[in-house]
């Protein structure tokens, strides 16, 4: 293939193996894929997107990604007009993030949840085999896809699938999905494209706006001069800071283009133990970073079920990527907090995110453990 193939110990950023490579991501429109789009750009990729049209108020417009990409607007439910795109950008790395991402609105849409979820990544899967350009493929899904048994120990990637709501089994489905084309139709020495999988934990950011989500619904509390009203505050989650997670899928793309056979696999991506935190201790401490009255209130009521307890064993991602998360719960919240004090001073958001990428890749410079 012609790269020099990398020793573990030596993954970081490889910087001359994006320049100028074609990079296709499913989702840019949204949070997370928002925030990779920017950081391709960075690296100097050739980036382009297919999602939807982006929500109001998101990154995707407010740090104006489009600027250094195409973005395509579409729905991954029509393969027709997804394959059309992936034919016109023949793309050579395809990060696919594109899905419906909200346990609640599961419960409210669970065909259509089921359709980008499960149909979606079938669709994104055979345009990607269509194409012939595509070397390595990462499919993101999440770390609920597994079956949750609310216990303490944490899940690794040979754990079973399942879920409790839709949402969660959607993206046990788009798991079982991906490893079904991998060993029907990518394995093996002559496999064009090497195929793989991460979950991440509960990722957390500038530029996050969507419903039903812990830190949005803070800061729209905050903007309505309202106290946030919790429905579960004693819920533990593996929160992590959003280029923790991106880091992997960067490193993990890179294993597949250098040695496709070895990594062409499901990762976990999440945060130490000391970031699975409850969600009291999330918004009490977004209350002390903000001050000026904000304020948190257990909710009453009835909800739909959520996972009380999830965490992610991320031992395979450290030992055989080099990859560890990086930024502890408060450094997160602290970015988190200098962001959105920057989009309610209406400052150059582009700036302001892409010095906080530069932040992080700086804590990047030392050397990988393996």
């Amino acid at each position: 293939m012609g790269e020099r193939a990398r020793a573990v110990e030596d993954m970081v950023l490889d910087r001359a193996l994006w320049r100028g490579r074609r990079v296709l991501v499913t989702g840019q429109t949204g949070f997370k894929g928002a925030w990779l789009c920017l950081w391709l750009q960075r690296l100097g990729a050739e980036v382009s997107g297919y999602a939807l049209a982006p929500e109001t108020p998101s990154l995707f417009e407010s740090a104006q990604v489009t600027r250094g990409m195409q973005s395509i607007q579409g729905d991954v439910r029509d393969a027709d007009a997804l394959r059309a795109a992936f034919a016109r950008i023949r793309p050579e790395i395809v990060v696919h993030m594109a899905a419906q991402s909200l346990v609640r609105e599961s419960y409210s849409d669970p065909v259509g949840t089921y359709a980008t979820n499960v149909m979606g990544t079938a669709h994104a899967l055979e345009a990607a085999r269509s194409a012939g350009s595509v070397r390595a493929f990462v499919n993101v899904t999440s770390d609920k896809c597994y079956e949750n048994r609310e216990s303490s120990r944490a899940y690794s990637e040979g754990d079973p699938m399942g879920g409790h709501d839709p949402y969660s089994s959607s993206k046990g489905c788009a798991e079982l999905v991906t490893a079904a084309y991998r060993r029907s139709f990518l394995s093996g020495a002559g496999a064009a494209m090497a195929l793989a999988s991460a979950r991440a934990g509960n990722v957390i950011g500038g530029g996050d706006w969507a419903p039903d989500r812990l830190v949005p619904d803070f800061f729209r509390a905050v903007s309505a001069g309202k106290p946030l009203v919790v429905r579960n505050p004693d819920a533990v989650r593996p929160w992590q800071f959003v280029l923790e997670p991106l880091y992997g899928y960067l490193l993990l793309a890179q294993a597949l283009w250098h040695r496709p056979a070895e990594f062409a696999e499901a990762w976990n991506f999440g945060p130490d133990a000391q970031s699975e935190q409850p969600v009291r201790r999330v918004v009490q401490r977004l209350v002390e970073l903000w001050g000026g009255g904000a304020a948190w209130e257990a909710g009453a009521g009835a909800h739909p079920h959520e996972a009380q307890m999830l965490k992610l064993d991320c031992a395979k991602a450290n030992v055989r990527l080099g990859w560890r998360p990086r930024m502890g719960l408060d450094a997160a919240l602290e970015r988190i907090v200098e962001w959105t004090r920057a989009w309610f001073a209406r400052e150059d958001l582009r700036r302001v995110t892409q010095g906080q990428l530069e932040s992080y890749e700086a804590s990047l410079g030392e050397r990988q453990p393996a």
